[in-house]
């Protein structure tokens, strides 16, 4: 009981104080407020005075003739007969003062506080002793045009009183301030027991101890607030089991992860690393490492050692920058890995590594590519210019001679047509493979189509094509990549087989997923040491005698990159008796 009533005491003690401060905020707040806006209203009242001289002067004409004299008619009408009216030039000669017959004897008043105060804000007001009068007045002084106007009023006991704030409003409050005094010794014994209720229960929240949910409250403001606290409360409890679990979550991503991750703290010592990054820091590491915190020593990772140093000196790291980051190549045992750090506002840092060998090889292969691409066009197009030239230069040459330059720049005309068509075809499969719809196809009809297609490059080569298909195979695919298939290895036997040859396609195998095809001929066939890049880009067996045959040197990599579209694969080996034999699968 004594500590309840020790409790209540303070908090009323509490609420007293800060009542009391509140109260004399008010008083200090509303007792200038009220100074204020009386001076206002006086400043008011003086400005309309200076603005109806200054029609008069206006009116009259008075400052261009200088018959200043005038307005003593004017300042006879004022309604207080107190008020002095003064008239000054820009340059601070007293023009006219109601008070003071002599007034072009009167100093220099530019640098009065009044008038100062006009010349940088137009207006200006001031509580001083005259000079000229050896009275107090209260000025106020207006910049017009070409000279001020200053009203002023003798600052007699009755303007002191004006402009005093009036003092029935600090009664009123003494009086709210007991009142509310009262009030608030019966709120806080009500608080307390609240209060005391919510300290017991944020007491054994903090030790963690079991809690009968819900406590019950009084039946007030500060209950509800209890109850809301204690559903806080709950909710925390829930949404910590579910962070708990999405960190579980999360570490076993981590853990999955083929990204090398590892977090640690300002002092360098680990927070969590994954499996992948100890086994990539002991692929880069020359000697055996088990612990994260290791990779600061080996060598390869000394530019991110020296990154982490120069940042963790600095003391203090502004939340507006950007984080700050570092990203490194290592080239290790024919492998490239990019190292990746960031350092976090609090100085913990975070530490990635990732295998990028494979990216880094299509990058090389892109850039062999572009290069074997402009070496292939530069060909056709130096062949077609020359022709041409020829032609320009040589204007009487001959009608016979003319076609045949002409038929020769077709020619060229025509490759460089299917050469940029396979790229197109090839960039198109590796890059864009969502434009090709899929569809059932009839697999005899697309080499019916084939066949019927180079019927006469057939004949003319001499060449037989046996296709005995037992029955008709359909597959789930893209008609325009499986004709290439067909269309490249026919036109690879025919180019490169030799005359009179035999080319045979036939269905070996097929299950339940693939159908799996032979595409053989009997002729010249692939020396064994090339079957291995035959589906290179550009990669000619005979590059000289491939040239003269026309080909674009992408046929048998679009065939490969076709076949994989399908879920295939294709490989090529020498056949028994001579000859070339491809053996492919595609995926129904």
């Amino acid at each position: 009981m004594k500590n309840k009533t020790s409790y209540k005491r303070k908090l009323f003690l509490y609420f007293f104080f800060i009542f009391i401060i509140f109260t004399i905020v008010i008083i200090v707040f509303q007792y200038n407020r009220e100074k204020q806006y009386k001076t206002q209203e006086l400043e008011s009242i003086l400005d309309s005075y200076t603005g109806f001289v200054n029609s008069f002067i206006v009116h009259n004409n008075i400052y261009e003739k200088g018959v200043f004299s005038k307005l003593d008619s004017i300042v006879k009408i004022l309604p207080e007969s107190d008020i002095r009216i003064t008239v000054i030039n820009l340059n601070g000669d007293v023009l006219y003062d109601s008070f003071y017959e002599e007034y072009w004897n009167m100093d220099n008043h530019i640098t009065r506080p009044e008038i100062q105060n006009a010349i940088s804000s137009n207006k200006g007001a001031n509580i001083r002793l005259s000079e000229s009068t050896n009275q107090n007045f209260y000025y106020y002084s207006r910049l017009y045009e070409k000279y001020f106007i200053r009203a002023a009023v003798v600052y007699s006991i009755s303007i002191k009183e004006f402009l005093q704030a009036e003092s029935l409003f600090i009664y009123f409050i003494i009086l709210i301030f007991f009142i509310t005094s009262g009030i608030l010794l019966y709120v806080s014994d009500k608080i307390g027991k609240s209060i005391l209720k919510l300290k017991d229960f944020a007491l054994r929240a903090g030790r963690n101890e079991s809690i009968d949910l819900p406590v019950k409250f009084p039946d007030n403001e500060l209950g509800t607030i209890g109850k809301q606290i204690i559903n806080i409360y709950s909710n925390l409890q829930k949404s910590n089991k579910e962070l708990i679990n999405e960190k579980e979550k999360l570490i076993h991503h981590l853990q999955v992860s083929q990204e090398g991750i590892a977090l640690f703290s300002s002092k360098s010592e680990k927070i969590l690393a994954n499996n992948i990054f100890i086994q990539y820091l002991n692929l880069i590491s020359d000697t055996p490492a088990i612990m994260a915190d290791y990779f600061l020593e080996v060598k390869e990772f000394k530019p991110i050692k020296n990154f982490i140093k120069e940042h963790l000196s600095n003391e203090y790291l502004s939340k507006s920058e950007k984080l700050p980051m570092l990203k490194h190549i290592v080239e290790k045992n024919k492998r490239v890995f990019n190292i990746q750090c960031i350092i976090f506002h609090d100085k913990s840092y975070e530490v990635s590594i990732n295998d990028i060998t494979k990216a880094e090889k299509q990058k090389k292969l892109k850039q062999q590519m572009t290069s074997n691409i402009a070496h292939e066009l530069r060909t056709p197009v130096s062949s077609i210019k020359g022709y041409l030239e020829t032609l320009i230069d040589n204007r009487d040459i001959n009608t016979e001679r003319q076609e045949y330059f002409l038929k020769k720049a077709s020619l060229q005309i025509d490759r460089l047509s299917e050469l940029i068509r396979d790229i197109s075809l090839l960039n198109k499969i590796e890059e864009a493979t969502s434009l090709f719809v899929l569809e059932k196809v009839n697999v005899n009809k697309i080499i019916e189509d084939v066949v019927e297609n180079l019927h006469s490059r057939i004949e003319n080569s001499g060449a037989k094509v046996e296709c005995n298909f037992t029955k008709t195979i359909t597959i789930k695919g893209n008609k325009a990549l499986i004709y290439s298939i067909f269309q490249n290895l026919l036109e690879n036997s025919l180019n490169y087989g030799g005359e009179n040859i035999t080319v045979t396609i036939r269905k070996y195998f097929e299950d339940d997923n693939n159908v799996f095809f032979s595409f053989a001929d009997n002729g010249e066939g692939i020396a064994e040491n090339h079957l291995s890049r035959v589906f290179e880009r550009f990669y000619r067996v005979d590059k000289g005698r491939a040239r003269s045959k026309g080909g674009t040197g992408l046929g048998l990599a679009i065939v490969k990159n076709a076949v994989q579209f399908h879920n295939g694969d294709i490989s090529v080996k020498q056949r028994q008796g001579g000859g070339a034999e491809f053996l492919f699968s595609l995926r129904k």
